[in-house]
């Protein structure tokens, strides 16, 4: 009579054939898994941990002789096989209250986080109505003309009947949003997480914050009908070029960008069309991409006339 401690091993070596045995009639690795996890299922503590095939690579030669697959563990839609599998499975990871906290500062929990900004960004503004993104500098003084021309231009905008969107910070931005504030339109600020600047300023109605300038930059565009650059820094560049890029290559269609102050804004002009398109690194056309005034006035005609208000 053989030992007790003997059934276990040979129940999990009756279901080892078995899988084996069906072999004949299915894909090679797919036997193999399934008789992995049979004698999983079979042995002692064979519960728990991941789908994948046995704890040990398999020999090369199953017992009816056929070459079997690599070990395999499947995680969700991930499939990983020899070195690369894994202690345990997805739910065992998330339920171990004992584990490190280090996941949150990993690419697969920062994917989650960029969709929630996209979710929550997108939730807040779906019912804004027409808008306009207005951009300049953080650090345009309160007493400037251009802080009064931001004013000027955010009144202007609400009493078009537009809803005015800027990065939610002082100088430039708050201009146009105490304007359209006190011209009674919305006055929305999509604000940034910095070392610096931080902070919605406090004309803003609706407030989003985010970790992510690729997602708020998204929301500029998505939910504005077309851009109001006054004078700034890289910041204000960089979405200024973002849009040019967008329009040129098509990527928005109907989206007018208008420059406001010839001064300031003459000599980038200039590059473009000296450097940029002398070089043949432009097209002309690209020229008629944006507008370049000194009225706020015409401005907010020249932006509201080309989306369609």
């Amino acid at each position: 009579m053989g030992s007790p401690e003997r059934g276990p091993e040979r129940g999990a070596e009756r279901a080892v054939q078995r899988a084996e045995d069906r072999a004949e009639d299915r894909d090679v690795e797919d036997a193999a898994r399934d008789a992995a996890d049979a004698a999983a299922r079979a042995s002692p503590g064979g519960r728990g941990g991941a789908s994948f095939s046995g704890g040990r690579a398999p020999s090369s030669a199953g017992g009816d002789g056929r070459e079997r697959g690599p070990q395999e563990q499947r995680l969700g839609p991930v499939v990983r096989r020899r070195g690369q599998v894994q202690a345990g499975t997805t739910d065992q990871r998330l339920l171990d209250t004992t584990g490190d906290s280090d996941f949150i500062h990993k690419d697969p929990w920062r994917v989650m986080r960029i969709q929630s900004e996209f979710v929550e960004g997108f939730g807040a503004l779906a019912e804004l109505g027409p808008a306009v993104s207005v951009f300049g500098s953080a650090r345009t003084p309160v007493d400037s003309p251009e802080y009064e021309a931001g004013v000027r231009l955010g009144r202007g905008l609400a009493e078009a009947g537009f809803a005015v969107i800027t990065g939610g910070g002082p100088g430039a931005m708050e201009a146009a949003n105490k304007g359209a504030l006190e011209a009674g339109g919305a006055s929305v600020g999509l604000g940034i997480e910095l070392p610096f600047e931080q902070g919605l300023n406090p004309y803003v109605d609706i407030g989003v914050n985010f970790r992510y300038f690729f997602v708020r930059k998204t929301m500029f565009v998505k939910y504005a009908q077309g851009f109001v650059v006054l004078p700034g820094g890289l910041g204000t560049l960089d979405e200024l070029f973002e849009a040019l890029t967008l329009v040129q290559t098509r990527k928005v269609t109907r989206f007018p960008i208008v420059l406001y102050g010839s001064e300031y804004w003459s000599g980038l002009v200039a590059w473009v069309r000296d450097h940029l398109i002398g070089s043949g690194k432009a097209s002309p056309h690209d020229l008629d991409l944006f507008h370049l005034t000194d009225d706020v006035d015409e401005a907010v005609a020249l932006v509201t006339k080309e989306a369609g208000a």
